[in-house]
């Protein structure tokens, strides 16, 4: 603190995660400078928390805006994953900038106002669309930057090998300002190949990648091995991640174990995304279908990045979604069977673990962090996660970005 203990803001009596009685906030641009109780000093805006739980603001590390909201478009998707990426593959060529933009906008103020302040975008590029969801999201990054940091990660969603092209587009993409890339060898004629371009152009061009990997629930092949064997030959180590991995529910528990070291060794993160791998996962079961979603705290247990995001709202891939990472950690937690005494590990997923496989700079309550911060409606950890408490204020930066008042009854 300076001398004179002028502040940009001053949030009162917040309660943080692990403390017992409610400390004061103070912020001067756009940073955390002071942390405790009944602060000294004025600031430009003074706000009072009551005593309520306040947490960093929220990372979703793994969500597709671009074709949000679609199911008004495409309702009879025929189910599964095939039928899911057929549909949507149908209706890509008349998507417009414009178009994308508004369902994406749609999806991210329901996301901002959920306390979402971190987001990573995953967005198709391929000769249908073109790059035209891509300059959806650059105007979206742009005009919700007062909110939320938005990074681009652009990827091939049907395939990369079969057409030159793919490769000229996400290469463009990459110049035009995509933040990294990611990949999908498991629709691919060659699988093996595409990631080997991808990590070819994530070295090129000095990006972090973020692969779409293993998405089934056959455990007798995998290519999350050959991910970390190309991650550690390229020194890439702690700039790679992969969703879904869902064959890692399917495994025992000696090839679990050895998968752990694996990913641990390579420094490669694992993001579960429980809505989308528990509603197109199992299907042949009937009533019998397995969970189908990669036990991600297990992984943490072994050092490894791990996170819980939204992946799909509104669409043939997950007919849900309101943008709660809270209610997404949640629904992970109890599919996982995880009792109050892990709900700290799952926030972890969602908050600071989340941030640290998108390697978010200076992330957390913390002096000298940025000041990205929610209210929730509720005074302790354990209610706020298991009551999915909704956040009543949010400020990114230090500038209040969002307000959400707490219902009322009329009696």
């Amino acid at each position: 603190m300076t001398q004179n203990h002028i502040f940009d803001l001053l949030l009162r009596n917040a309660r943080l995660r692990g403390g017992q009685a409610p400390q004061d906030i103070a912020v001067r641009q756009g940073r955390i400078v002071a942390i405790g109780p009944a602060l000294a000093g004025t600031a430009v805006v003074e706000e009072d928390a009551g005593g309520r739980l306040v947490l960093p603001g929220l990372v979703d590390t793994h969500i597709h805006l671009d074709k949000s909201c679609l199911l008004c478009r495409c309702r009879d998707a025929g189910g599964g994953l095939k039928g899911a990426i057929a549909a949507v593959s149908g209706l890509k060529k008349d998507f417009t900038v414009e178009d994308v933009y508004e369902r994406g906008a749609r999806t991210l103020e329901r996301a901002i106002t959920q306390g979402t302040m971190f987001m990573r975008a995953h967005v198709e590029i391929d000769p249908l669309v073109g790059l035209r969801s891509f300059e959806a999201m650059k105007r979206l990054k742009r005009d919700y930057a007062f909110a939320v940091d938005l990074s681009i990660c652009v990827f091939p969603q049907e395939g990369m090998t079969h057409d030159r092209a793919v490769e000229r587009l996400l290469t463009q993409a990459l110049v035009e300002g995509a933040d990294l890339l990611g990949g999908c060898p498991y629709t691919d004629a060659d699988p093996s190949l595409q990631m080997e371009r991808i990590f070819a152009l994530a070295v090129a061009h000095d990006v972090d990648l973020d692969f779409h990997l293993d998405f089934d629930l056959d455990p007798s092949w995998s290519h999350l091995e050959e991910i970390c064997r190309r991650t550690m030959a390229a020194g890439w180590q702690g700039r790679v991640a992969v969703g879904h991995a869902t064959k890692l529910a399917a495994i025992d528990d000696a090839a679990l174990e050895r998968m752990i070291a694996l990913l641990g060794d390579a420094g490669v993160g694992v993001t579960a995304l429980p809505a989308t791998d528990l509603y197109l996962n199992g299907r042949d079961a009937n009533h019998r279908a397995p969970r189908g979603v990669a036990p991600v705290h297990k992984l943490a247990e072994g050092g490894v990045a791990v996170s819980v995001a939204t992946n799909n709202v509104l669409n043939p891939f997950t007919p849900f979604g309101d943008g709660s990472l809270i209610r997404m950690g949640n629904l992970y937690a109890n599919l996982m069977h995880l009792g109050p005494e892990r709900f700290g590990d799952c926030l972890d997923m969602i908050s600071n673990g989340a941030a640290r496989l998108m390697r978010v700079a200076d992330y957390g309550i913390a002096v000298g962090g940025q000041a990205d911060m929610i209210v929730l409606d509720a005074d302790d950890e354990a209610d706020a996660f298991g009551g999915i408490a909704a956040p009543l204020l949010g400020f990114k930066r230090g500038r209040k970005s969002f307000v959400r008042p707490a219902a009322t009854l009329v009696r």
